[in-house]
């Protein structure tokens, strides 16, 4: 749109000096025509009026004898330095001698460019007796054996006073057209782009969570792609359905036969019963691990997915404090209102479930979860955070590190596979988030939980 804008002003600019030139040869040319009429006008007065002397001329030169013209029907040749002037001039070998000249030069010459030998006529700029430009034409005659070079000059002052004020005109009615045109141009695009504005917000909604699909009411250019972006987003969703379905089949598939080794194993006695239960725990906390990944990776970033936060932080509290009642375990739960999180809310309760229940089984009487926006740099992404402490032992720098590597367990006397902190680091890093452990002021570990964070508009 600018671009376009831009080469229309440029296509202005141009056809106003082309105008403007045109102008100035038109004006020129009218001078050299008005030039050259009265230098006719001044031959045709100079000659004698005798016939016989002109052709007796051509057998002796000497007995013609030009007349001096007369004002040559212009009153503006007899005024003094009027800015009209002629002169009639004798070539005599290498120079010129001025024979007649107006009025107007009172006695002064009129200095002109030299006409060349060979050329009959001459025309240009110059400048005249009173310093001001001057539009001359030089023609030159022969007369029997004798070469004459008549010469008229006209002021130019008011041409060009009237070449500028035509400019300006020009400058004016353009510029009139160039506001105009890309006026035009602006509201042709910002029209004709308006569809296009208005499925770009609208699949924008579709990735924010706020609709199921794009709107295909739209014009016939944009309506297949609208129906052919709903056909992809509804395929997608498609094939993470199916993903699901396989890893949970597969997850049942690889239950049953672990379940069996590691129940023969325990029954039994001897070295061989002992390595074959060891092998089979190693074995479930990789399937687990995996099987997790899988799920992971297939339901990543669902396009238009996303669920409110509080509602499912608060359900999740509640049910951590009814687990460990026993325990008189203190949760307190702060989340605001409308935050929403930009994916699927299993993941969000798998990811915050995991965190919770490692809290509750380390602290000694209290555990916290707060959730609080994150404010999106300049047009960034926005991001919400979850973080929950808790007042147990806590971890050191090293065994911070340690505790999210896959089936990494600190106490083997705390139930547990060891994968609750590597599924969330792994799940938080497909959504483009992150999981940090540090030092909480209770005393005990804080895990802050990064996550994308969806608009917070109403649903559509």
């Amino acid at each position: 749109m600018r671009v376009a804008a831009l080469w229309s002003v440029i296509a202005l600019a141009v056809a106003g000096f082309i105008l403007v030139g045109l102008y100035q040869q038109a004006g020129e040319r009218g001078f050299d025509a008005q030039l050259d009429q009265h230098v006719k006008t001044l031959l045709a007065s100079a000659l004698p009026d005798t016939p016989n002397a002109v052709a007796g001329a051509a057998a002796a030169p000497d007995v013609l004898r030009l007349r001096e013209p007369d004002a040559l029907g212009e009153p503006r040749f007899s005024l003094p330095l009027s800015g009209w002037y002629w002169s009639l001039e004798q070539v005599a070998e290498a120079r010129t001698d001025v024979l007649f000249a107006s009025a107007s030069l009172v006695g002064d010459p009129l200095v002109l460019p030299q006409i060349g030998a060979t050329d009959e006529l001459a025309s240009g700029f110059a400048a005249g007796p009173g310093s001001e430009e001057v539009r001359y034409l030089r023609r030159r005659v022969a007369l029997g054996d004798q070469s004459y070079i008549l010469s008229a000059a006209i002021e130019t002052a008011g041409f060009r006073a009237d070449v500028w004020e035509f400019a300006r005109n020009v400058a004016l009615t353009l510029l009139v057209v160039g506001i105009g045109l890309v006026g035009a141009i602006f509201w042709q695009v910002s029209f004709g782009l308006k569809p296009l504005t208005r499925l770009q917000r609208s699949l924008s909604d579709v990735r924010e969570g706020r609709r199921e699909q794009v709107d295909e009411d739209m014009p016939r250019e944009l309506a297949p792609l609208a129906v052919e972006l709903n056909a992809l987003i509804h395929s997608n969703r498609e094939v993470v359905g199916r993903a699901r379905t396989h890893v949970g089949n597969l997850a049942h598939a690889l239950k049953t036969p672990i379940s069996v080794l590691t129940n023969e194993a325990r029954t039994s006695e001897g070295p061989l019963a002992q390595k074959v239960a060891e092998q089979t725990a190693l074995m479930q906390t990789q399937v687990q691990h995996h099987l997790e990944r899988a799920r992971q990776a297939a339901q990543r970033r669902v396009i238009g997915v996303a669920c409110e936060v509080e509602p499912l932080t608060e359900r999740l509290a509640r049910a951590m404090s009814k687990i460990y009642q026993s325990r008189g375990i203190d949760l307190s739960h702060d989340a605001p209102e409308g935050l929403r999180f930009l994916g699927e809310a299993q993941d969000l309760e798998e990811m915050v479930g995991n965190l919770l229940d490692n809290a509750c089984k380390w602290a000694r009487s209290e555990v916290a979860i707060e959730v609080r926006r994150q404010e999106a740099e300049g047009h960034g992404r926005r991001w919400l955070e979850v973080v929950i402490e808790d007042d147990g032992p806590g971890l050191s720098e090293e065994q911070m590190r340690e505790a999210v590597k896959r089936g990494r367990r600190l106490d083997e006397t705390v139930p547990g596979t060891g994968l609750g902190l590597s599924i969330v680091a792994d799940l938080a890093a497909l959504y483009g988030g992150a999981v940090r452990l540090e030092r909480a002021q209770r005393g005990g570990l804080r895990a802050k939980l990064q996550l994308p964070a969806a608009d917070e508009r109403t649903l559509t």
